[in-house]
């Protein structure tokens, strides 16, 4: 019974939250501006109702899923009876009408907790904060509700629903799409702690404190997500990618990368008092390209109703452009630069490359709008502006983990480099001698991999001298060396790309296929014959193929070929067999005979493309690094990716 009513109740609680929203948003900014306590609690209490209402309006998405309610056009277009539970259950984010009700109910949650979590603290920013916030889920609810309707109904009510495509039937669907919305939607409160600062003039610690710790619980969201992301490319894609730079990838890609920066950045201005206007325009951006990631995922770069959200950017940039200008005095750095030979330019270095990648990224989404092409920017120009670009990131993040604050002496800074250079350089020559690399973007990688690594290991011996000596040893410190052990990582098996093996073979039943995989050994698999099974909603060409490696037994990869009923579309499902250091990745290409649904081949002849990608799983491993290490880095409170907290910092320098 109330499974039937909530689809009618979610509809009525999202029309309810939009004037809520609104009138919460002019009780904050009153109250703040005349000082009305009652006014600003009536805005807080505001913000938590205004969450019940869209988590009512989501759990109505999800009961029409669940119900079948094929009157509702966005049930009726990806949803069908023979749909699994919970692919129904993710149909909230499936499609962009879903998705939009999701970024709201996923920013009304965050900004719940952080009313509720500074209910006692912040108290001068706090209004400023709610009113923004609330200012932002007016938009998005009204985007809900005006043009993009999750709860529309058709004149017709068709008897079964068009079905969810089948790339989207893969678990990475369940959780890739609500992680990247998490984490999206978390940059909007760092944002409303810097919007508050600029309306109220308190640029102290404080708001920038507030603001990290709420950047690094997006930033680490949305590195999950991105990680998700590439590994269900990897696995469903059927051609052995994970990264293909579209317009998807390139959005969530933007404000990772400015928030990366930004967390980089805080440093300096918790330690020095440097850098703060750079900050400040950090934040925003960060903000506004979560906004445009989040349109250019669920409606392309050309939908008109990017227009609506291009206008809520310009806006939100024009505003906070003026309270810069109007706050400027109160943004001058404290200190300036005293050396070039120092950490906080170390800093400011790894920014501007990082925003010369972002500049590169946006670009290239945007080239085919700007000149009103057809066409999209091909990878390889991603490739050869990102790949140099990357190795810079590399090589800058180990020399800021050998220099000092302030500045080191070329002595000091030659005792500390010689052992992470000697370490690259040996790195990379013994790929060269012993593995017969090549490629000189990969041994560059590892080379400058190498260096970074030992790099940071005589930080971390200074770091354990200076803690034996009575000196204090921030946990921060602890989550940003893992954070950046896991890039180093993820980097390294990027570079396995260039080593890849791949072979493409016709069998039969009984025959086999040889292919060496660059690490030194050859993989034997013999096909052992295909077989038919009706799963739900499709039908499954499944071939098994025993693998041997040198000649020793490894077990049994499966690759198979799907048709789905609804909608009618032929699928590929790779069978991968990874190890700590490879992948051995299996397509069934094509069959040698056209089969229809519930048919089996008679002659059971199939092409297979097989590939041995070398390193891939230290993409994921680095990425579980990665989110480890920013975990540890907001348990501890301190800096994101830190070299101890700003205070001792400071009694380091003085």
């Amino acid at each position: 019974m109330v499974l039937g009513v909530l689809p009618e109740l979610g509809e009525f609680a999202l029309w309810i939250a939009l004037p809520i929203a609104i009138w919460g948003g002019v009780l904050a900014f009153l109250g703040g501006g005349r000082g009305r306590g009652d006014m600003v609690l009536s805005a807080e209490r505001s913000v938590h109702a205004v969450f019940i209402l869209l988590a009512v309006a989501s759990a109505g998405i999800v009961a029409a899923f669940l119900g079948d309610r094929f009157e509702y056009w966005y049930v009726a277009n990806y949803s069908s009876r023979n749909l699994e539970t919970h692919f129904k259950v993710s149909g909230l984010w499936a499609g962009q009408r879903g998705s939009l009700l999701f970024w709201a109910l996923s920013l009304g949650f965050f900004s719940s907790v952080a009313v509720w979590f500074n209910r006692r603290r912040n108290r001068a920013l706090m209004p400023w904060v709610s009113g923004v916030l609330l200012v932002v889920l007016a938009f998005w609810i009204a985007m809900s509700l005006f043009v993009s309707p999750p709860f529309e109904t058709v004149a017709f009510t068709p008897r079964d629903g068009q079905g969810l495509s089948p790339r989207l039937q893969s678990y990475w669907m369940t959780v890739q799409p609500p992680t990247l919305y998490l984490g999206l939607a978390a940059f909007a409160v760092p944002f409303a702690f810097a919007v508050a600062a600029l309306l109220t003039g308190r640029l102290d610690p404080r708001w920038l404190q507030a603001a990290r710790n709420w950047a690094l619980i997006g930033w680490c969201l949305l590195t999950l997500g991105i990680v998700f992301g590439m590994r269900w490319a990897y696995e469903e894609s059927g051609w052995d990618g994970y990264w293909f730079w579209t317009p998807m990838e390139n959005g969530s890609l933007l404000p990772w990368i400015l928030a990366t920066a930004f967390l980089h950045s805080v440093m300096v201005q918790e330690a020095r008092g440097m850098l703060k206007l750079w900050n400040m325009a950090l934040v925003i951006l960060t903000f506004v390209t979560a906004v445009f990631a989040t349109f250019v995922t669920r409606f392309g770069l050309g939908d008109p109703v990017n227009s609506l959200a291009l206008g809520f950017m310009a806006a939100t940039a024009m505003i906070c452009l003026l309270l810069i200008l109007w706050r400027l005095p109160l943004l001058k750095s404290d200190r300036r630069f005293e050396s070039f030979l120092s950490r906080e330019l170390a800093f400011l270095l790894n920014n501007l490359v990082l925003l010369g990648a972002a500049i590169a990224v946006l670009g290239g989404a945007l080239f085919p709008l700007l000149t009103e092409s057809n066409g999209s920017v091909a990878p390889p120009f991603f490739s050869q502006v990102n790949i140099p670009i990357g190795l810079a990131l590399l090589a800058i993040m180990g020399m800021g983990s050998v220099v000092a604050w302030r500045r080191s002496s070329a002595r000091s800074l030659t005792k500390d480099l010689w052992l992470p250079v000697a370490v690259g350089a040996g790195t990379g020559g013994l790929l060269y001698v012993l593995l017969g690399v090549r490629h000189i973007y990969a041994l560059l990688t590892f080379a400058l991999g190498g260096f970074v690594l030992a790099a940071m290991g005589v930080e971390f011996w200074k770091g354990t001298r200076a803690r034996t000596q009575g000196e204090g040893h921030h946990r921060g410190r602890w989550g940003g060396w893992i954070v950046h052990v896991g890039v180093v990582v993820m980097f390294m098996g990027f570079a396995g790309a260039a080593s890849v093996t791949e072979v493409r073979e016709t069998l039969d039943p009984g025959e086999s296929v040889s292919i060496d995989s660059p690490l030194g050994h050859t993989y034997t698999l013999t096909y052992d014959g295909l077989s038919t099974a009706q799963g739900l909603g499709m039908w499954q060409w499944i071939a098994l193929m025993r693998v041997e490696r040198n000649g020793v037994f490894q077990g049994v990869v499966a690759t198979e070929q799907r048709m789905y009923e609804l909608p009618p579309q032929p699928r590929t499902e790779v069978g991968i067999r990874s190890t700590v250091v490879e992948d051995l990745y299996v397509v069934l290409a094509s069959l040698d005979e056209q089969v229809g649904m519930g048919t089996e081949p008679e002659h059971q002849q199939a092409t297979f493309q097989v590939m041995v990608n070398p390193l891939v799983p230290w993409i994921w491993y680095g990425g579980l690094l990665i989110v480890v290490g920013s975990l540890i880095a907001l348990w501890s409170g301190g800096p994101a990716f830190g070299q101890g907290s700003a205070a001792g910092v400071e009694r380091g320098i003085s």
